[in-house]
């Protein structure tokens, strides 16, 4: 077996608080793109998937926040190795993860987590 076939697709979104800089958000968007990569998955795509979001409710004392989406391919274990991290990350409000499924596999699996 290959080790390309043991990869699994997932997509990452995580909300920081939209009243950071772009220079601040776009340095949180890369520390998460490099957690990918320290685990040995690649990166598919990463963008700004909302710009400036209004919530429902208080998160952290945040009224707006910016939604990244980020695409990637890892290991089965990169979810449970990059949770921990993200939740140490101050800018990160919330972040959830989804396994993107290929034909044959059961639905996806879907694990949200606050920061």
């Amino acid at each position: 077996m290959e080790k390309n076939e043991l990869k699994r697709k997932y997509e990452l979104v995580v909300i920081v608080d939209a009243k950071l800089t772009n220079e601040s958000k776009e340095t949180v968007r890369k520390e998460v793109t490099d957690l990918v990569n320290k685990f040995d998955g690649k990166v598919i795509n990463s963008q700004v998937w909302l710009e400036k979001h209004k919530f429902t409710f208080e998160i952290e004392k945040c009224t707006e926040g910016t939604y990244y989406i980020i695409n990637f391919e890892g290991e089965s274990d990169v979810v449970n190795k990059m949770k921990p991290l993200l939740k140490l990350n101050e800018n990160v409000l919330r972040y959830a993860f989804i396994r993107i499924e290929s034909k044959g596999e059961p639905k996806a699996a879907v694990e949200t987590a606050s920061a």
